[in-house]
């Protein structure tokens, strides 16, 4: 019976060891995806101040659907919103 206990503890510990290790690397990509929201909005932003203080009428919203694509892809997403939105409006 002590074995099986030893046994037990032992598996029971490598599962709370790769639980740890699986959360912390969640943790980092739930970090990663908030900041590239946060930054890509941010650059969605200072880019429709200057296209307004360049005189431009068109620029991007910022709306859920933004957020997420910059959130997903990045600063490359940003240059995709802007890229859509330069296509459609042509």
């Amino acid at each position: 019976m002590e074995n099986q206990t030893g046994i037990l503890v032992v598996v029971a510990v490598c599962a709370l060891v790769l639980l740890v290790v699986a959360m912390k690397k969640k943790a980092e990509w739930l970090m990663n995806f908030i900041l590239r929201g946060v930054f890509g909005t941010l650059g969605i932003y200072f880019i429709n101040m200057f296209m307004i203080n360049a005189g431009m009428t068109s620029s991007v919203g910022i709306n859920l659907t933004t957020v997420l694509t910059t959130a997903i892809l990045g600063f490359p997403g940003v240059f995709v919103l802007y890229g859509i939105h330069f296509f459609k409006t042509m």
